[in-house]
């Protein structure tokens, strides 16, 4: 099995190897409220309407920021910016120059094993479609400082 995370630099990844570093955890699909005023970042545990929380995956991937303006694309460009991202992200640890956790689908060569290892919000995350907006202060789970500019 190659593993190619562990020789090429992210910027020369392709498309198809960068996206398939994607574990499908779902927790960067995890609705945030933000505090300007703090600043802070409030993580909850309201999933984006389109997370599928049997699978953690996109059900509307490809035009996820037509339908969703406010959904944040990672890619090599602007990753190591977004430390909001969960510390096990294989996108944050590969441009880290970490390796992938053991249970990561390109390490098991499973594409259910994030869900097996039980790294995956599918047990404890809740649809927004269940949850109206001004209620999501209900269901944070984390509080983070945001840097100031």
């Amino acid at each position: 099995m190659d593993k190619f995370w562990q020789h090429i630099p992210i910027q020369d990844m392709t498309d198809a190897q960068w996206e398939s570093l994607c574990d499908g955890c779902g927790r960067c699909c995890l609705q945030k409220i933000i505090d300007d005023d703090e600043p802070l970042m409030y993580h909850t545990r309201v999933a984006c309407r389109y997370l599928d929380l049997k699978t953690c995956r996109c059900e509307v991937y490809d035009q996820r920021q037509a339908k969703m303006p406010d959904c944040t694309k990672v890619t090599p460009d602007v990753v190591a910016d977004f430390d909001w991202l969960p510390e096990t992200c294989a996108y944050r640890l590969v441009a880290q120059g970490e390796d992938l956790p053991s249970w990561h689908p390109l390490q098991t060569g499973d594409a259910k094993s994030t869900i097996k290892a039980g790294m995956t919000v599918k047990k404890w995350a809740v649809s927004e479609r269940k949850v109206p907006a001004d209620h999501w202060a209900e269901y944070i789970i984390e509080i983070q400082q945001l840097e100031e500019d």
